[in-house]
C-alpha cells in the first residue's frame, strides 16, 4: 500500500489494488471512448483485456526506473493497449485518438486534481469521463457534418478567375429541365453575358421562380474539373459558415 495525506495534513493509506482499479477504470474510459467515437466494431471484453493490460502501469511504482525508460515503456505499454483492443486494423488512426482522449481526460483530472488525493480522482473518472466523451465525440461529429462538404471552388468565365468557397448542400438537387445539368449557386456579383442567360425555373417549400445561369468555361472544385454543369446566381443571400457558393448533390459524386 502507499501512504499519502489529506487535505488536513493527516497520514492516510492508499491500498494497491484500489490505484490498479482506478487505472483500470480510466483506461477503460479511455479505451471506450475511442471505440464510440471512432465507431470501432468489436467485443467489449477486448475493452475489458486492453485496459487490464494499461493497469499493469502501477506496476512500475515497484519498479527504479529513469524518466527516459518511463517514457519508452509507456510508449510500448500503449502500443500492445491497442492491438489487444483493437487489433491491428486502422492502427495509426487508433493510437492517435487514443492519445487524444487520454490528454483531454487527464488534463481535466489533472485540473481538478487536489493533492494526488485518488478518492478525489476517482469520482472525477466515474462523472466527468463519460461527459467528456460525449462532448468530443459531438464536436468531431459537427467538424465532420460541417468541414467534410465544404470544397475550394474555381469557376473560368470570360478571362477571369472566380475563387469561391462551396458547400454541398444534399438538398440541392437543381438542374437544368433539358439537358439535365447541375446547377452551382452563388450569391456573388458575376458579369455575364445577357444574351447566353439560361433561366432554369426552381419551386422550393413556399416559393418558386426562376434562376439566372450561365456555362462557365471550367469549373475547378478541389483540383477535379466538374463538367455539364451551369453557374445560377442568387439574389438571395445566404451564408453557409462563410461559403458563398453551393454546390449540388450531384456534383459529389464526381469528386469521389
Amino acid at each position: 500500500f502507499f501512504y499519502l495525506y489529506n487535505f488536513f495534513g493527516d497520514e492516510m493509506k492508499i491500498y494497491y489494488e484500489f490505484v490498479f482499479m482506478l487505472n483500470f477504470l480510466l483506461d477503460f474510459m479511455i479505451l471506450y471512448g475511442t471505440k464510440r467515437i471512432l465507431k470501432i466494431n468489436g467485443k467489449i471484453v477486448r475493452i475489458v483485456l486492453g485496459s487490464f493490460v494499461g493497469a499493469s502501469t502501477t506496476f512500475v511504482l515497484f519498479v527504479s526506473i529513469n524518466s527516459f525508460q518511463l517514457i519508452i515503456y509507456k510508449i510500448i505499454l500503449s502500443l500492445i493497449i491497442i492491438f489487444v483492443s483493437f487489433g491491428t486494423i486502422n492502427y495509426i488512426r487508433n493510437i492517435i485518438y487514443f492519445y487524444l482522449i487520454s490528454s483531454i481526460i487527464g488534463g481535466v483530472i489533472y485540473l481538478f486534481d487536489l493533492n494526488g488525493n485518488y478518492y478525489f480522482n476517482c469520482i472525477c473518472i466515474v462523472i466527468l469521463s463519460p461527459l467528456i466523451i460525449y462532448l468530443v465525440k459531438k464536436e468531431l461529429f459537427n467538424y465532420k457534418t460541417k468541414y467534410q462538404n465544404k470544397y475550394c471552388v474555381s469557376i473560368y468565365y470570360k478571362d477571369k478567375l472566380y475563387k469561391l468557397d462551396g458547400f454541398i448542400d444534399t438538398g440541392n438537387r437543381l438542374i437544368s429541365p433539358i439537358k439535365k445539368e447541375a446547377i452551382i449557386l452563388t450569391n456573388l456579383n458575376i458579369t455575364f453575358n445577357d444574351n447566353k442567360i439560361i433561366y432554369v425555373p426552381y419551386k422550393a417549400l413556399n416559393t418558386s421562380g426562376v434562376i439566372p445561369c450561365f456555362r462557365p468555361d471550367k469549373v475547378i472544385v478541389d483540383k477535379i474539373e466538374v463538367k455539364n454543369c451551369l453557374v445560377g446566381i442568387s439574389y438571395d443571400k445566404f451564408s453557409l459558415d462563410g461559403s458563398n457558393c453551393i454546390l449540388p448533390n450531384i456534383i459529389k459524386e464526381e469528386l469521389c
